[in-house]
Formats: structure tokens, sequence, C-alpha cells
């Protein structure tokens, strides 16, 4: 990955206070006693992929990213911890001076993962990496979810384009979250401008049933658009009479008129129908658009339709269904001390139940087949067996504090489509399995 700063920054504010106030609270107490300065490692992973998936997609390192460079407390920020007691005078006086000076590496974005995934490693002293832990594991918790489900969706598509239409359907935020989630994952455009503003996304957009019945008549709005937007416009053409509507539209704009847009009814069943009519009237190039609370089986269950374009909404921005990774962010190694040469011990947590994690400073690579086809997430904490040394999937991403690997999001895109064409046949059915390789610990 290369460091250029692509895509439009925007003013981001301190991320200081998106965490759990125990955060702070173990600050103060480690402060206290002695050992807030132990050199320690925490790594993020998730112990299962939710129930059914066959692979999980990483997304939001680069939000990360920015979270981890705008941690910083502020003196409002301060002043609402001293006057609400949530910490004591020391603790204040360390937070005041707080920036990561750590080390982090992890998963490039638009990697798969699978259980045990040592998705993202932060190295630093004990302090400053537990701060980080609710804000990381928030943004990677939504973005790989939303990811993951767009993913699966643009295999349903099998190569038709697909527009993320779900700003209406969440948080404002988090609708800018998800379009840039949904792009790594697949998906062509966004009709959401905050993200396009952002993050360089392609947007779309052209009208609702709204504008069709602010108008006298249907052929009055459709002249209306037209007349604005060119012939290479889309039109809704479902507000009344489909049929009616898509002669009128012809009418209107001519046999170069861009797409129709169908929102409602048996999509299979009416888009067979409009196909067969645009032809009839002349209309060999005007594509069709269908929409309607999409997910990956609904798209999957078109694919015999003559369907140019998909508007996906709820589905993609509630990760269908899946909503989060259960990612945890744990700490696997410590020192005693903040030596350097002080040597890092591994712990674990030792539970019963499925709780349970692996204590170590970990690295992960991916066993590939002679035909390069993926057979294993293979994790070790000792050193890397030769024949996996090419193959190692953690790339550094901060240094000493500093941000060493902003990349374009495009290319988050196009090693998704890579990573994901590396795995077996299987992970691209929809039906519920197991993930599509098994981890192993060396």
């Amino acid at each position: 990955m290369n460091s250029a700063d692509l895509g439009r920054r925007v003013g981001v504010p301190s991320t200081a206070l998106f965490t759990d106030q125990y955060e702070l609270t173990m600050v103060q107490a480690a402060l206290k006693a002695g050992t807030a300065g132990r050199r320690s490692v925490f790594e993020a992973f998730t112990r299962r992929l939710p129930e059914g998936r066959r692979y999980g997609v990483v997304a939001g390192i680069g939000r990360v990213l920015d979270a981890v460079e705008n941690y910083h407390f502020d003196d409002a920020m301060l002043a609402f911890l001293r006057d609400h007691n949530v910490v004591d005078g020391p603790t204040l006086d360390y937070l005041a001076d707080y920036r990561f000076s750590g080390d982090i590496w992890g998963y490039p974005e638009g990697e798969v993962y699978f259980p045990g995934s040592p998705i993202l490693r932060v190295e630093g002293s004990f302090a400053e990496c537990v701060l980080l832990e609710t804000v990381v594991l928030s943004i990677l918790n939504h973005d790989s979810a939303i990811a993951a489900a767009a993913s699966r969706m643009s295999v349903a598509a099998g190569g038709r384009r697909l527009i993320e239409m779900g700003a209406r359907r969440t948080h404002e935020l988090s609708a800018v979250a998800s379009a840039r989630a949904a792009y790594i994952g697949g998906f062509d455009t966004t009709s959401d401008l905050a993200a396009g503003f952002r993050y360089n996304i392609p947007t779309v957009g052209t009208s609702a049933h709204a504008f069709t019945l602010l108008h006298d008549t249907e052929r009055d709005a459709f002249r209306a658009q037209v007349e604005s937007l060119g012939r290479d416009t889309t039109l809704l053409v479902d507000t009344y009479d489909v049929t009616a509507a898509v002669r009128t539209a012809v009418e209107v704009a001519g046999t170069e008129l861009g797409a129709v847009r169908i929102d409602s009814g048996d999509l299979l069943l009416v888009a067979h129908r409009v196909r067969q009519q645009l032809d009839e009237l002349g209309a060999t190039g005007t594509k069709i658009v269908v929409t309607s609370d999409l997910d990956e089986y609904a798209i999957a269950s078109l694919a015999a339709a003559p369907v140019d374009a998909y508007g996906v909404g709820t589905q993609l921005v509630t990760g269908s269904g899946q909503p989060t990774c259960s990612m945890v962010y744990k700490l696997v190694a410590r020192a005693a001390s903040a030596d350097p040469a002080d040597p890092l011990r591994p712990v674990a947590k030792k539970s019963l139940g499925a709780k349970t994690s692996l204590g170590g400073r970990k690295w992960a690579a991916r066993r590939t087949d002679e035909d390069g086809v993926a057979e294993a997430e293979v994790i070790g904490t000792g050193p890397v067996p030769p024949d996996l040394a090419g193959r190692q999937l953690l790339v550094e991403l901060v240094r000493a504090g500093e941000v060493v690997a902003r990349e374009p999001l495009d290319a988050a895109r196009e090693r998704h489509i890579a990573s994901r064409a590396g795995l077996p046949m299987s992970a691209m059915q929809l039906s519920r399995g197991e993930p599509v390789i098994p981890t192993e610990y060396v």
C-alpha cells in the first residue's frame, strides 16, 4: 500500500469520547498501579463468522487510521471528564497529552478474513492501546459487516451494476460509512452525496414517485425530467401503470432513453414484460434498473431477468441480517515494563464457554494449493515457516504513531475482488455453510 492521501479529507472531530468509560477508568487504575506504561500487544479478531457466512471482508481500516490520528482530548472534553468525576487529576493530565505513539499492523482493506484472523494488531503502552479499543471495534464491526453483505450481493449480481441507496434507512453518519464499505464490497455507485464528497465514490440519482405526483400528468413529469437531465436519464415507471408509463417514456425521450426504474410488483415478471415492450418500441439500448427492498437472495432470484442494475438500501446498510461481525479487541502479550528489551509474554483469557482466546503476538498467512486457491488461514506466534513467508497477510499501517499506509478506496475494492477470487468456488454459494477454509494454528 502507498501513503498517498487521496480523496477529499474533511474535518474530523476528536474521536476520544467515542469510547466506553471503562477504558478511561482502566487507565486511571493502571497509572496508579504503575502498570500503564507496560509494553503491550492488542489484537482485533472474531472467534466466529456470522452464522452461515463463509468468509468475512475487512473494511474500515482507513477510517480506523483517521480515528487514531484524531484521538485526542481537548479542553472541553477534559472539563466534562473532570466535572462528572469520570477520572482523577493524574489521569486527566495523562489524557491531556495523549497521542498514540505506537505501531499498528493489520489486514489491508478489502482482504477476506476468517475466525481467529488477527485483523488488527496494536502495539504500544497498555494505556495508549487500551484507549483505542471501543472506537476501533465500532468502526471494524460496522464496516466489515456492510462490506460482507455487499460482497454477497456482488456475487449474486453476477457482474450487473449495484447502486447503494440506504441513506434513508440508517443514521446519517452510518450512511456515509456504509456507502464506503459497500463500494469496497463490490457496489458501483451510491446515492449518498456525503459519501461521494468524502470518498470520491461515484454518485447517481434521478427522481422519486413524488416528482411524478407533483405534475398534472406522468407525461409532464417525464418531459420535465428529460428536458432538465437529458435523454440518458432514468425514468421511474411504476407510479401508475407500468405498461403505459414505458410507452410514454419512450415517446418523450425517444429510443435513446437511458433507463427505466421499477420499484414494485413482481420484479421478475415485470422486468421481462418491460424488456419486451422496450425492444418492440425500438429502445433496445434502454436499461432496466430494479429496486424495492432487495437483498442477495432477491438479487439471485432475478438472475434470469433482463435486469441491468440493482438498487439496494435497507438490507445492505443493516448487513443483510448480520449488522456486526462480533469482533473483539484483546490483550495478547505484554512485558513487565516499558523497556523494549523486556520480553513480551503471551497472555490470554481462560474461561468456560466460547470466550477463550489465544495468547501471543501473531502473524497470519494464507496457504494455497498448486492452482493458487486458498486452502487454510494459518496463524502463528513463532517464526514464520519459509513456505509461508511470502504469503503473510498483515501490513504495516502505523509506525511510531504516524500513519504510513493510506491508499485510494479503489485499491481496497480491487483487492477484495482479487482476494475473493482466490477462495474455493464454494465461497460464492449463498446458502448457509461453514467458513470456506479452516483456520490452522502453528
